[in-house]
């Protein structure tokens, strides 16, 4: 059809999605984060399949916490795929970015720790995440907040139990972890699915999934 120039625009294609499966379900079953979390995977086996782009993170890492004054949310970067171009030239996949979802900023350290009684730790790439490969994948995100009142704190991610696939014979990016550092030191690691209490000078970080390679290396 005759449309205006778009930049990367694709032919369409049909989905045929069964009725009363995971991808169509029928009311009442229980759904949750089908939006940030389900539709990271769909997007990671349709591309995979094309054989043009590896797996991505396959997460938002949707973190939240708060308590009777405080309440908060956001969602974590992490890897993003390696993948081959339109005229069959690879390239490495970004590290610490959203992908196919959204790349909205994340609030910024100095106005979170001035709203809300946290302490940004650090938030920083996460070495060798990616996947190896011809090009790899890249790197997940370390992300540490401290908490200075006692709060609730849950996570919703993925890619916890398994990695993000790399295309060719490359390699998977790391799964994802995240732990809980007391403030006495000692350290307990969690799920990918939590909601735990926190006490003042808890914190919890959460190493995000990396992206997967494209090629052997």
């Amino acid at each position: 059809d005759a449309i205006p120039l778009n930049e990367g625009c694709l032919k369409p294609i049909t989905l045929i999605i069964p009725q009363a499966c995971l991808l169509n379900p029928k009311s009442p079953a229980a759904v949750v984060a089908g939006n940030v979390e389900t539709s990271q995977l769909v997007v990671d086996a349709l591309f995979g399949a094309t054989g043009r782009l590896a797996a991505a993170q396959g997460t938002m890492n949707n973190l939240t916490f708060g308590n009777a004054r405080h309440q908060y949310y956001e969602t974590i970067c992490g890897g993003a795929a390696a993948g081959i171009d339109s005229e069959g030239h690879g390239f490495a996949g970004e590290s610490a970015i959203h992908t196919h979802m959204t790349n909205s900023r994340m609030t910024d350290p100095e106005v979170l720790e001035r709203r809300f009684p946290v302490h940004v730790i650090h938030h920083k790439i996460r070495p060798g995440s990616g996947g190896d490969g011809a090009f790899a994948g890249g790197n997940g995100s370390i992300r540490q907040l401290k908490f200075l009142e006692n709060m609730s704190v849950a996570l919703l991610s993925s890619r916890r139990a398994e990695q993000a696939f790399g295309l060719n014979g490359a390699g998977s990016g790391a799964k994802g972890e995240q732990r809980l550092i007391r403030a006495d030191g000692r350290i307990e690691a969690l799920d990918g699915l939590f909601r735990i209490d926190v006490d003042t000078g808890d914190a919890v970080e959460i190493k995000t999934p990396g992206g997967g390679g494209v090629g052997e290396a």
